[in-house]
């Protein structure tokens, strides 16, 4: 990420509420879960078309903000700490259409979607390189396949079990019964992440859509 450093407060384990279910996840063969569904975009696209932003920003915008104003998906390990970020900023995948390859975009979030949407169209022009660099641990990890109309997702894993970035992938949307609906997968680390939560983040996300 190319913004400032990103202020976070390490959590006391010894006293944290979830201690015990971090453990147990953390030391997991496979510590991360996906789930996925389907949302309704009706509304949304309608005002994506109504004030004509890219669809793929105007929705990694919308995702990280429901996101970060979720305790939860705020959590990371970071030096063998478990600690709590006060903003998640955006790392997507962008189709460079001559060579069919992608590339991944770092961005920082913004509260405004106008601005987070102007800064992300300028840092796709500007970045030649593929790739910059690991993926940082204070970034959401976005990518689209919208070619497809899954209804099921799964992702390659790399690098250590701690790695807990949570990762959402949205594919091809489509009309049924006059509304406007796209498949959504969402893949969290369970040491910070349940069911639960996947269940508030959904309901909320589907609010402000």
């Amino acid at each position: 990420m190319t913004q400032q450093k990103n202020p976070y407060q390490i959590i006391d384990t010894s006293n944290w509420k979830r201690r015990l279910h971090c453990e147990i996840f953390r030391n997991a063969l496979q510590p991360q879960y996906n789930v996925c569904l389907e949302l309704d975009i009706t509304n949304f696209l309608s005002k994506v078309k109504e004030n004509e932003w890219s669809f793929s920003l105007a929705f990694i915008h919308t995702v990280t903000r429901c996101a970060n104003d979720i305790e939860e998906f705020r959590y990371r390990f970071l030096d063998n700490e478990v600690v709590l970020y006060d903003t998640i900023h955006t790392s997507f995948t962008y189709l460079n259409a001559e060579t069919e390859l992608f590339k991944v975009v770092n961005v920082p979030m913004t509260a405004d979607i106008e601005e987070y949407i102007a800064i992300a169209k300028e840092a796709i022009q500007n970045q030649k390189e593929y790739i910059t660099g690991p993926v940082a641990n204070d970034v959401y990890q976005f990518s689209s396949l919208p070619w497809v109309q899954f209804t099921h997702f799964s992702h390659t894993l790399a690098g250590k079990s701690d790695k807990s970035n949570p990762m959402f992938d949205w594919g091809k949307y489509h009309e049924k019964d006059g509304k406007v609906y796209i498949p959504f997968s969402i893949q969290v680390h369970h040491s910070f992440i349940d069911g639960f939560h996947v269940g508030k983040f959904v309901e909320y996300l589907q609010k402000n859509l």
